[in-house]
């Protein structure tokens, strides 16, 4: 399997309050990439403590050939364990009070995935086939979609596509989505915020992956064509390639 990630402070923004990670633990390839909200010091905070936290309780929790349904459990106690770890951190400083965090994840072992994903950062797959976005947003923007009351494209520019439904670090308990994915030699795994999502179109992502001139410069044109759409937001991208 072959991996790239790359983040951005965006053009906008001061401070980078997206995180990532990456690791190989047993016999799966994981990827992680988190959002945080909740001024500038909260952000930071949350995004991180969630992708420490989830990977850390996953070095434990999956072991080589476990089956998917306890891989599935795995991921989802240390998404619990991550909402908790935020929670706690936040309990300790009232300027951290507010702060939460997206999160979407990839397990990945030879044909087969596992995707989870709390608020409206993404995965898509995409292959000759074309491009699919895995994951459903959890946000105001998706629900009036689902409704008809907007097209998709309508909600890449619509003034409260940011306010998202769920997220780790407000409530208590939180509940992450979770997909299985088949994917064949050569498809491809990326996980993004939603500061690639809002300034770069699904067309854009699946050009450059597939038909670009280089994989390993695929990430630069990628933050490239955001900041040439003024990237306003921090932009996380991470990709995978299954071999």
């Amino acid at each position: 399997m072959r991996i790239w990630g790359i983040t951005d402070t965006g053009l906008v923004r001061r401070e980078n309050q997206d995180a990532y990670a990456t690791a190989v633990i047993a016999d799966c390839t994981i990827a992680v990439v988190c959002d945080g909200m909740g001024g500038t010091n909260g952000g930071h905070t949350a995004s991180t403590i969630a992708v420490n936290t989830l990977l850390q309780e996953l070095q434990t929790a999956i072991t080589p050939s476990m089956d998917w349904p306890h891989v599935k459990s795995a991921v989802l106690d240390g998404i619990s364990q991550a909402n908790l770890a935020i929670r706690a951190r936040a309990s300790e400083d009232e300027s951290l009070s507010r702060m939460g965090t997206t999160l979407v994840c990839a397990v990945c072992r030879d044909a087969e995935s596992m995707v989870f994903n709390i608020g409206d950062s993404r995965c898509y797959l995409i292959s000759d086939d074309g491009i699919r976005q895995i994951t459903r947003d959890h946000s105001v923007v998706e629900n009036m979609v689902e409704r008809g009351d907007i097209t998709p494209a309508q909600a890449r520019r619509h003034p409260r596509r940011n306010l998202i439904t769920r997220a780790l670090g407000p409530d208590a308990e939180v509940e992450a989505d979770s997909f299985r994915v088949t994917w064949k030699q050569g498809d491809f795994l990326l996980l993004c915020t939603d500061g690639l999502v809002n300034t770069v179109t699904d067309q854009e992502m699946l050009f450059e992956v597939m038909h670009g001139s280089d994989l390993d410069s695929c990430l630069d044109r990628l933050m490239a064509a955001a900041k040439k759409q003024g990237a306003p937001d921090n932009v996380t991208v991470v990709l995978l390639q299954n071999l």
